[in-house]
């Protein structure tokens, strides 16, 4: 956007700025508002001049606004080249602006979701798991099979040479360790890729030797990745999982009279997890199908800004698992592809919201306001007073809450007019 001043307009936004100098100046043997316009602007020359920059610049892009009615989003950049008096004024402001596009119908959009209603199996695979999450482990003499626990020593070698040479001090664990527990045939994977399916038959004070290959792309030790490594394994140990029986202390423990309160608690505990999981899904297929409707260029501050966020969420997730910070540096292009995929549906997504939210005249309302600070309260453990207090005084962030809650309300006004599909039900392989 080029907007241009004329020197007539410069002079007068000059002229104002001199006069408002000359009422509060205090120049030696002048009162405050006496002394010559020419003395005061000799005086405050180079203040005068910042703030004529500053005026006509503002003026400027204000101008330029209210004459082309452009709905902006970022300011970019902005040069406004060499303002002074005796001369027109050119601004030039490069701006991100909100993309134009027709809406798509958003009413009676075709959702799938799953049954809510928990099949047996389902049920008996959760009292399974609760089971399993109080098992007791018992000494064995094997031979080992799935889902037992092996106690055992390990040192690697790759080519013939020491792993404890190649991996370094701070690694070692995956060089050699004198005793450490591996799940046999386990279905989340240990530190050594493949172990576990080298031990089902094993028993106590059986030694072997075994290979596992790493993935290429493995970021812990990047000397490993791709490597196959050979391991010579000393077994110290075997424990077996010993589940509880569905007894009287077992039903206590889980809060339960019996098997049948038991099993009507957890029924009523999988519906409600079936229902948040449909809410989502209808999310994310009305989220599919309005950007699938809609093609527009993401106005790409918005687009970075949103990268830089899925990035940070990532690195936060990853680093909570011990994943080391120098690894996403590793993988930096990598990383950043795959967060602007994320970014880019969720911005295009926003902007077909925010065109929706518009055309539907959704408002924020006082009650939203209450219901965002108590879940924050709940959220964060801090009064909920104190959050109304400091939404007060941070402007940005009340404009943020603000933005997210009419978004929001706009998704649920377009699920509540969806048309809704129930998938037809597994079959319960247990009946």
């Amino acid at each position: 956007m080029v907007v241009t001043l004329t020197q007539g307009e410069v002079a007068a936004e000059h002229a104002a700025i001199v006069a408002e100098f000359v009422k509060y100046a205090r120049l030696p043997g002048f009162r405050p508002g006496r002394a010559p316009a020419a003395m005061v602007q000799r005086q405050f020359a180079k203040q005068i001049d910042e703030d004529l920059k500053q005026k006509i610049t503002a003026k400027a892009y204000q101008d330029g606004l209210k004459e082309s009615k452009l709905d902006v989003l970022n300011v970019i950049d902005l040069q406004n080249g060499d303002i002074k008096t005796g001369a027109d004024a050119t601004i030039t402001v490069t701006l991100d602006v909100r993309p134009a596009f027709e809406l798509p119908g958003y009413n009676g959009i075709a959702v799938t979701i799953a049954p809510i209603e928990p099949t047996a199996a389902e049920v008996d695979a959760a009292i399974d798991e609760m089971r399993a999450q109080n098992a007791k482990f018992e000494p064995s003499q094997g031979p080992a099979k799935k889902g037992d626990y092996i106690k055992l020593a390990y040192e690697g070698t790759l080519n013939g040479k020491p792993l404890a040479e190649l991996v370094g001090d701070d690694k070692k664990i995956y060089a050699t360790v004198p005793q450490t527990w591996e799940e046999v045939e386990g279905e989340n994977e240990g530190l050594i890729p493949g172990l576990g399916k080298h031990l089902a038959g094993v028993v106590p004070g059986d030694k072997k030797t075994v290979e596992a290959t790493f993935p290429a792309d493995f970021s812990a030790v990047p000397a490993l990745a791709g490597k196959t490594a050979t391991y010579a394994i000393d077994v110290q140990e075997i424990r077996i999982r010993a589940l509880p029986a569905l007894d009287e202390e077992f039903f206590k423990a889980s809060q339960a009279d019996n098997l049948d309160a038991l099993k009507k608690r957890i029924e009523q505990e999988l519906k409600s997890r079936k229902e948040y999981e449909n809410t989502r899904a209808k999310r994310n297929q009305v989220t599919e199908a309005l950007c699938a409707a809609v093609n527009i260029e993401v106005p790409a501050s918005l687009l970075e800004d949103e990268t830089q966020n899925v990035i940070r969420s990532i690195m936060a997730e990853n680093m909570r698992r011990g994943v080391p910070e120098e690894a996403f540096e590793e993988r930096k292009k990598e990383l950043h592809d795959s967060a602007q995929k994320a970014a880019f549906t969720r911005v295009k997504t926003r902007l077909i919201l925010a065109k929706i939210a518009e055309q539907e005249k959704v408002k924020v309302e006082e009650r939203d306001i209450d219901a965002y600070i108590y879940r924050e309260s709940f959220s964060t453990r801090e009064r909920p007073d104190k959050i109304a207090k400091d939404l007060e005084k941070d402007k940005d962030r009340l404009r943020a809450v603000h933005q997210t809650i009419i978004l929001d309300k706009t998704m649920d006004l377009i699920i509540a007019n969806t048309k809704v599909t129930t998938a037809a039900p597994k079959k319960d392989t247990n009946s």
